[in-house]
């Protein structure tokens, strides 16, 4: 038995679970890459929990994705229950997303009887275990995140030994739920800053952090790659995932790889916001991606209505027509870009993964000392010394490597990609973030 506020126990979570009778994230990621299909997933997420329950159901009504987001406020995602609470009594619609600690598991639950899909929580808290357990409380299959991932983005002066030692304990109630036999799928936020993101800073960062899981008993595992803007570039990082998965984690793991569609400046013409759409679904199904987390021609001002989330997946699902199976792209590039990838993440793991130190004690030392760099962080605890840049080609590159332990061979390759670029740091790296709205011949973008 349990109260309103108590949480019931993790035997009692997955008796819920089973007696729901609904699809987990597990098993709908499986079924669509046996399938050979892309999974679809908008992000939504409102303060209300009546609009959050409309909004969820008139998206399935609309569009039927296989997997529904509920995306948690900024006051949750950072602890402050209270503030969370007191805006809800307020004006739900002052909160940027659904405060599910607040609304509590039982409303949990009733969203997620709502639905025919199952639920995944997206968030961005360098410490989500109260969050976490409300989640499975209320019988969500699914938790993005990791300690690297959702602290240096968005964290200004969270250590990163907290994070790491409050993801952890999430990860080992992932796997006691996995031997009651309730797998969790633990998405990692590879995305991290979402800016000009070289491909092998963010899978590096997503191999640790899904040892570490592994090593708790994670047995899925979805490792989500942010679009960049360079298709064989995607494709080849994408592609770089169940390789990586293979070198590095036990064989009883399951990995999808998960495609954000392009997180930076957007378009602001509807027909420039839609060709970029559907041409990261495209990325996502031929780089292999069992699911992609969809956009709307809305990005470029804003929180998305309805109408928007709904044709993004419209959209997106274009990707799957049969008529697209010829579509073919520079296979031979792909294959140079995934050799030099998959190079560059060895050499940004190894000295970690091989370290006399912890894991956990190992990346937040190679943190500390600059081995392992994230651009544009917020974050005092990650020196941001790795400058990114965009070829001729649209292809990301690492401009100034800070500390990173890449081989000089690599970091030539990097640097001579970008040496036609303007000398001025500043306007190279506004054009670089500028660059679809200046591919579409939108000069008063920023207007």
């Amino acid at each position: 038995m349990t109260t309103a506020t108590e949480l019931p126990t993790l035997h009692e979570s997955v008796a819920y679970v089973g007696a729901l009778g609904k699809a987990t994230v597990a098993d709908v990621l499986r079924e669509a890459r046996a399938a050979g299909r892309l999974a679809l997933q908008p992000r939504c997420g409102v303060g209300s929990h009546p609009q959050m329950s409309t909004l969820l159901k008139d998206i399935e009504r609309h569009a039927a994705p296989d997997v529904l987001s509920l995306t948690i406020d900024a006051h949750t995602r950072l602890g402050r229950f209270d503030h969370a609470r007191s805006v809800l009594d307020r004006n739900p619609a002052d909160l940027n997303g659904y405060p599910l600690v607040s609304h509590g598991w039982r409303r949990g639950r009733e969203l997620n009887e709502a639905v025919r899909a199952p639920l995944e929580v997206r968030h961005g808290s360098p410490d989500a275990r109260t969050l976490f357990r409300t989640a499975v409380a209320a019988g969500i299959t699914s938790f993005e995140g990791g300690g690297i991932s959702y602290n240096l983005p968005y964290s200004k002066d969270v250590p990163l030994e907290r994070s790491l030692a409050a993801w952890r304990e999430v990860d080992a109630a992932c796997g006691e739920l996995a031997e009651l036999g309730l797998v969790v799928d633990r998405e990692l936020f590879g995305t991290l800053t979402a800016v000009l993101m070289p491909p092998s800073v963010s899978l590096a960062v997503s191999v640790l952090e899904a040892v570490a899981a592994a090593r708790e008993g994670v047995r899925c595992i979805s490792v989500a790659y942010p679009q960049g803007g360079h298709a064989e570039q995607d494709v080849a990082a994408l592609r770089a995932i169940p390789l990586l998965a293979a070198r590095h984690l036990p064989a009883g793991v399951e990995v999808h790889a998960v495609l954000h569609e392009f997180m930076g400046v957007y378009p602001r013409e509807r027909a420039h916001a839609e060709d970029l759409i559907l041409y990261g679904a495209l990325v996502a199904r031929y780089g292999g991606a069992t699911k992609l987390i969809t956009k709307t021609y809305q990005e470029a001002y804003g929180i998305p209505d309805t109408r928007a989330i709904v044709d993004g997946l419209h959209l997106a699902a274009r990707a799957n027509s049969p008529l697209l199976a010829g579509w073919r792209l520079d296979e031979a590039r792909i294959a140079e870009e995934l050799a030099w990838l998959l190079a560059e993440v060895d050499a940004l793991v190894a000295p970690v993964l091989d370290s006399r130190l912890g894991l956990h004690e190992a990346i937040a030392a190679a943190f500390a000392d600059g081995t392992l760099d994230i651009p544009f962080s917020a974050s005092r605890h990650a020196r941001s010394a790795v400058i990114p840049g965009r070829a001729r080609d649209g292809a990301i590159r690492i401009l100034s490597t800070g500390a990173l332990p890449l081989p000089r061979h690599l970091r030539d390759r990097n640097t001579d990609a970008l040496r036609t670029r303007p000398t001025d740091l500043y306007e190279a790296l506004t054009r670089d973030i500028d660059h679809f709205p200046r591919l579409f011949g939108e000069p008063n973008h920023r207007l």
